[in-house]
This record gives C-alpha cells, structure tokens and sequence, in this order.
C-alpha cells in the first residue's frame, strides 16, 4: 500500500483496487474499472477545515456489541467520493469537537447502517445527540419485506454489486495500532452508503413509504437513547 500526506498534512494511505461486480455502480466511474480509494487517518478528532458535504457517512466500531459497557474506539467517515476518514477514539476520551460539531449540525445528514447502535456509542462517548439521521437497514426493511437478510454486506451485493468483506468485524478496535486490513474494513462500511441510500430510496419512494422512513429516522436518537438507559431488547418499553 502507498502512503502520503495529504493536503492538510495527515496521513494517507490509498487503499485497496476495489472492482465492482457486474452490474456494479459509482458515481463519475467507469463500473468495469476498478476504484482507488483513500483512507485517511486522524487521532482522536477530524482535521481542522475538513469539509465533507451535506450527507456524510458514518459507521462506529466499539471493543463489543453494549455501548453501555464497550468503548468506542473508531469512528469512520466519507462524503461518498472516495475517500473515507478514520478517527481513532482514545481510551477515557470525552470530547472531539470537530466530530461533535458534525454530528450535531442541523444542515448535515448523517447516514448510517443500523444507525440505533452508532447513534448510542457516539451519545455514551461523548454526550451529543446525532441528527438529523438516514437509516439504510431501517429503509430495506421497510422496502425489502421479501426476505430477512438486511446486513450490510447483503445490500451493497444486491443492490449496489459490490462484495465488501466482513472478516475484520470482531478483531481488537481497541489496539493501539490499527493494521492494514481492519483500516480497509472500517473504510467499506462507508464508501458505500450513498449509493445504497439511493437504491433504498427509490424504492421508497415507489412503494410510498418514504415518509414513513423519515418518521422513523427522526426517532432513532430518541430509540438510541433508551438503549443507553437500559430499556433495550430485552426491556423494550412497546412491548406489551
């Protein structure tokens, strides 16, 4: 892999020749050549002067699957362009205000995969509440009621053609040094999202259920926030 420095002086590794599938789409690319994509990586908080759009791609990874108990360790992020941007969350670390302040922007769409659980271990790291939010697992399920298979790796094969591997997902986020290919894993579960959001949203739309989903996007802090206070699966508060 090949290492520079970028514009604002921090490191930058391009990363891997991603191919699309047949069938596979990227905005301003040619889908049968294969895709460079860049991942930058930051310490503790995003650069000063980062400006990534007005839809970012967000996805979280923590030391487990309780954000009540499992640090935050990563959080990944990408305007859709190609490149994605990896901040590495120190152990006991409270505060990032550059990150807070996208994450809290009202005039910045924050697009996640199962947006509940990132919602809930960015709010327990930091103490901010991240909206406006766009849900893609929320949106397939509203829209692919055909089949129970809403993960990630699932949608971007059926509805975007591409492969992304998920062999990273339960390794140590907590090291001190993050190695080549979880920085690869971190990075797909964000270059992505956009198309995906476009594919879903279509079928939205087509189906008359957008507005639906916006309802439902609109309440998942507020979901993310009972999680934190124990009423999770378990002790769901709509149950009977």
């Amino acid at each position: 892999m090949h290492r520079r420095a970028d514009r604002r002086g921090v490191a930058r590794r391009e990363g891997p020749q991603l191919t699309l599938r047949d069938g596979g789409r990227n905005p301003g690319m040619n889908p049968a050549k294969s895709i460079p994509l860049a991942i930058h990586l930051h310490q503790s908080d995003l650069p000063d002067g980062l400006t990534l759009g007005p839809v970012v791609a967000i996805d979280t990874e923590t030391m487990g699957l309780d954000p009540r108990r499992d640090r935050l360790c990563v959080v990944q992020l990408s305007d859709g362009n190609g490149d994605a941007h990896l901040v590495q969350i120190a152990r006991g670390q409270t505060r990032a205000p550059n990150l807070e302040r996208l994450l809290t922007d009202p005039g910045t769409l924050k697009l996640f995969h199962f947006g509940r659980f990132d919602i809930a271990a960015l709010k327990r790291a930091f103490g901010v509440t991240t909206a406006p939010v766009w849900c893609t697992k929320i949106a397939s399920k509203l829209v692919r009621t055909f089949t129970d298979r809403h993960g990630l790796k699932y949608l971007l094969a059926d509805l975007v053609g591409i492969d992304v591997s998920k062999q990273q997902q339960t390794s140590d986020w907590g090291a001190e040094t993050l190695t080549e290919a979880q920085r690869d894993y971190a990075a797909s579960d964000v270059l992505y999202l956009h198309q995906l959001k476009g594919e879903l949203e279509a079928r939205l739309i087509r189906e008359g259920r957008l507005e639906l989903a916006q309802r439902l996007f609109a309440f998942l802090p507020t979901r993310a926030e009972l999680d934190l206070l124990g009423w999770n699966d378990a002790n769901d508060i709509f149950l009977h």
